[in-house]
């Protein structure tokens, strides 16, 4: 049984993690890339801080169509931006060459929800080349099959309350723009406040038009509320600055946030259901203090309630092996724009990858076999 091949995009800090557990998982890396010059031709040894070269190094992106046109490869692993419109001209390439891709953009968890147009254009054109493409991470796990998990111990739901905490530090430069680091509460009220104070009709327009820019847990809403089987009737969200009490350091963007700017921001989703269920979901993202910490603090209200507290979780480590997890499940799942909440729960892979799936090289199939991996286990072909 062959190994699992597997590229890299975005050689940044969640590329430590990606690389280092797919290793450990028996996948094979067989290509990285990236836009920064400063890396370019280095081997991705460095990446993981290993003193043995890996005889991988990091390619420019704009090679990235080329080489998949001209390798095999299983799985693209995308850590660059949290936004699906700017990753989308990477899900594109990969839907293109019939490959599978899952990304951390936390918009791409759910994006049905925030930008149907390039949703259903992604989903055709994976479809026509029997490959998947999803988003994963973090809120695949800690935002959404454990909610979902407790709320099947759950007779009746009346509400679900969800906040989570996360050092912007931890994610890269892209994400802590996102979140108003470094701004004045005046340009924080207009680039990010203001846009959101509009009407349903004009929100709606916004998102048809795919240029409506969600919060994380519009997406996550979204996702919940198709895997619980409700219907959503109404949905807003509003962003409220963090405002620095004294000056703090981000070393992400290099800077020293000054007292009284923004250090990030929290963003509070309220979706409303036809089956009568709220949603209010919020999330906290911020260059942290010296007695800030992440937590994950989720409340289902019913019959019975219940709440769960996650403190301290390292969420970059979760959401990297959250992502490489999930390499089983995107294999086997439908080719499309497939969100996880379609897919089996995510759980813990004690061995390596290649052990949970049939993987060979199916020369010949046409019924949905791409770049070595099956959608089709009916498909007639022999492992």
């Amino acid at each position: 049984m062959r190994k699992i091949t597997m590229v890299q995009y975005g050689c940044g800090k969640m590329s430590k993690y990606t690389i280092k557990y797919a290793l450990e998982k028996g996948v094979k890396i067989v290509g990285a890339f990236d836009v920064d010059e400063s890396i370019i031709g280095k081997d991705i040894s460095f990446l993981i801080d290993s003193d043995k070269k890996l005889n991988v190094k990091i390619q420019d992106a704009k090679e990235f169509d080329t080489f998949l046109q001209n390798h095999d490869v299983d799985v693209a692993i995308v850590t660059t931006t949290s936004i699906f419109a700017e990753n989308y001209p990477i899900y594109e390439i990969c839907a293109k060459n019939g490959v599978n891709a899952i990304s951390t953009c936390e918009e791409a968890f759910y994006a049905q929800n925030s930008n149907p147009k390039l949703t259903k254009k992604l989903d055709k054109l994976a479809k026509e080349t029997g490959c998947t493409i999803c988003g994963s991470g973090y809120q695949d796990v800690f935002w959404g099959n454990l909610i979902s998990v407790i709320g099947g111990a759950t007779h009746k739901i009346v509400k679900i309350k969800g906040k989570s905490s996360y050092n912007v530090e931890d994610y890269g430069i892209s994400l802590a723009k996102v979140h108003g680091v470094g701004f004045t509460k005046e340009q924080f009220k207009k680039e990010i406040s203001d846009p959101e104070d509009i009407s349903e009709e004009e929100l709606k327009k916004l998102i048809n038009a795919g240029k409506f820019a969600p919060c994380y847990m519009w997406n996550v809403n979204g996702w919940l509320c198709s895997k619980l089987g409700l219907h959503v009737t109404k949905q807003t969200q509003k962003s409220i600055p963090q405002i620095a009490n004294e000056k703090i350091h981000s070393s992400t963007l290099n800077m020293t946030i000054p007292k009284g700017y923004c250090t990030g921001l929290s963003a509070v989703v309220t979706t409303e259901t036809k089956e009568g269920v709220i949603i209010e979901s919020e999330c906290i993202g911020k260059v942290y203090g010296k007695n800030d910490y992440d937590c994950n603090d989720w409340t289902i209200e019913g019959e019975p309630s219940t709440r769960v507290v996650i403190e301290r979780p390292s969420t970059a480590e979760l959401t990297c092996a959250t992502v490489i997890n999930r390499i089983v499940e995107v294999l086997c799942a439908e080719p499309g724009y497939t969100t996880t909440d379609q897919m089996p729960e995510n759980i813990y892979k004690a061995h390596n990858l290649e052990k949970y799936i049939e993987i060979v090289d199916f020369d010949g199939c046409e019924d949905g076999c791409h770049n070595g991996s099956c959608h089709h286990h009916d498909c007639g072909c022999e492992n």
